[in-house]
């Protein structure tokens, strides 16, 4: 059940810090960030690499995940590079976002598959999504947008990741393809980790903090 329900609630809980604080980027959600791509990549090495290559032909798994890197950049040309923390929203604009959705659905949809139950890539996705969520949710409080497009954004958003996971459980003709998609998800989430980390350093500056909640990402998804 938590593989479903934790994607739901990190969603939540950005909407509730984005709705309180109403900023865009404050240092902890930097902070947040930093230690969600050491995380997430961190997990995606420990636990989703291994799992795909001992399934697939190790060329082949190989050039899945070229393919993930490559779908995630498409992605990124629509999104603009929101799945890792940069949103773009022009305040006056009152037309709905449809590449940024669609592109962020898409990549929702698809880091719900290496979702499983007593599955530890679910925490990886949660702590994921808590910044993402609280950066769009954010921008879109201050666009032009009715609630009507914000509140259908968001929920669709937070349920893309939890149909991913039902999908890949339940569907007999996905069952064939699981552990290929799961290839793809790792290529995307090394290039979104990847991209925090490198980006987590402004101007190539030492930051303690930074390196303090790298480090404390790496360590405890080791040990999780």
């Amino acid at each position: 059940m938590n593989s479903y329900l934790l994607p739901l609630l990190a969603v939540i809980i950005g909407v509730v810090i984005a709705f309180f604080t109403k900023k865009q980027k404050s240092l902890y959600t930097k902070l947040l960030l930093s230690f969600s791509g050491a995380f997430l990549l961190a997990l995606t090495l420990f636990d989703l690499l291994p799992e795909v290559y001992l399934h697939l032909n190790a060329k082949k798994t190989g050039l899945y995940i070229m393919f993930g890197i490559l779908l995630q950049i498409i992605l990124e040309f629509f999104s603009k590079g929101a799945e890792h923390g940069h949103v773009h929203i022009h305040n006056k604009d009152t037309n709905f976002p449809w590449l940024l959705f669609i592109s962020l659905c898409i990549h929702s949809f698809l880091e719900g598959f290496p979702i499983h139950q007593h599955n530890d890539m679910v925490y990886g996705v949660l702590i994921h999504k808590i910044p993402i969520a609280i950066l769009i949710t954010a921008f879109l409080l201050k666009s032009s947008y009715s609630k009507f497009q914000i509140i259908f954004f968001l929920i669709v958003f937070a349920s893309m990741t939890p149909f991913g996971t039902f999908i890949s459980n339940h569907s007999s003709v996905m069952l064939n393809y699981v552990d290929v998609i799961n290839a793809f998800v790792i290529g995307i989430f090394l290039h979104i980790a990847t991209t925090i980390l490198f980006e987590s350093s402004e101007g190539h500056k030492f930051n303690l903090s930074k390196l303090i909640a790298i480090i404390l990402g790496i360590i405890i998804a080791y040990f999780i």
